[in-house]
């Protein structure tokens, strides 16, 4: 699933190919045809995200999106090429420079048209995105009071929007933090390191257009940018030595997805 550094870009790259300008909006599929007819022809004013949400706004309606699991967007310049398959969405605008751009939906698991009341109710049921400018607080009140693992915790857009299952495993072993302590057992110390880690990591992804947690000297190839497979501590590493000490990662299922950790560094 996309993680807040995905939509935080998709949302940037989207205002700039098409905010400020008429936008066709259709939905081949026919799922959004409805919808879509509402907002064809309109000029599209901004598009922002928060966490894994996805927010166009057409003067009093927004188009709001979730891609889910299996969402994504593909975009281009130019003429569109012929629908084909389960298209939800597609954009097709002017372009900055006169040249004609599109982007086109599939597979989300939300794409509908609300009001900015209900744009609310939405950001009302997220925790802080740490790409934005939120009070980490709010998530410290329910860890600091949770029984519950921190690693389902910090998986709960409720508590912490944005976070998914890749910067959750690597942001606990950047911390040596067992995904399974009880959220009421961390400090807030140990919660302020975190949420300041997830800032800087997730900042860097948006700039990178990747997820890299792994620091220079811990990697195989010292200079440069970090390869694939030095990109991560632990996710997706099970069975293979950790970076630091050696002992073989961990993995298990944890709220519905596959948790990685090693078991040394990050001993309860």
């Amino acid at each position: 699933m996309p993680e807040g550094h995905t939509l935080f870009r998709l949302a940037r790259e989207q205002h700039g190919r098409f905010a400020g300008r008429e936008v066709h909006v259709t939905s081949p599929q026919g799922r959004f045809a409805a919808e879509a007819e509402l907002v064809d022809g309109r000029v599209l004013d901004e598009v922002t995200s928060y966490g894994k949400h996805l927010f166009a706004v057409f003067g009093p309606d927004v188009v709001h999106v979730h891609l889910g699991l299996y969402g994504k967007y593909t975009t281009g310049t130019g003429l569109p090429p012929e629908p084909r398959g389960a298209l939800r969405m597609r954009w097709e605008g002017p372009g900055e420079d006169g040249e004609g751009v599109w982007t086109d939906l599939r597979g989300p698991t939300a794409c509908e048209l609300i009001t900015d009341g209900e744009v609310q109710l939405i950001l009302d049921r997220l925790g802080p995105d740490p790409l934005r400018r939120s009070d980490p607080g709010r998530a410290w009140a329910r860890i600091s009071r949770s029984r519950q693992a921190v690693g389902a915790l910090l998986m709960d857009q409720s508590v912490l929007a944005g976070v998914g299952n890749v910067y959750r495993a690597e942001v606990l072993f950047r911390h040596g933090i067992s995904p399974f302590r009880p959220g009421k057992a961390l400090t807030e110390a140990e919660w302020d390191a975190v949420w300041a880690d997830l800032v800087v990591l997730l900042r860097a992804g948006v700039r990178a257009g990747r997820i890299v947690t792994t620091r220079p000297e811990d990697r195989t190839r010292k200079r440069g940018a970090a390869s694939r497979v030095d990109a991560h501590y632990v996710y997706r590493r099970a069975g293979q030595p950790c970076r630091l000490c050696g002992t073989p990662v961990r993995t298990e299922e944890m709220v519905g997805r596959n948790l990685f950790w090693c078991p040394t560094c990050q001993a309860v």
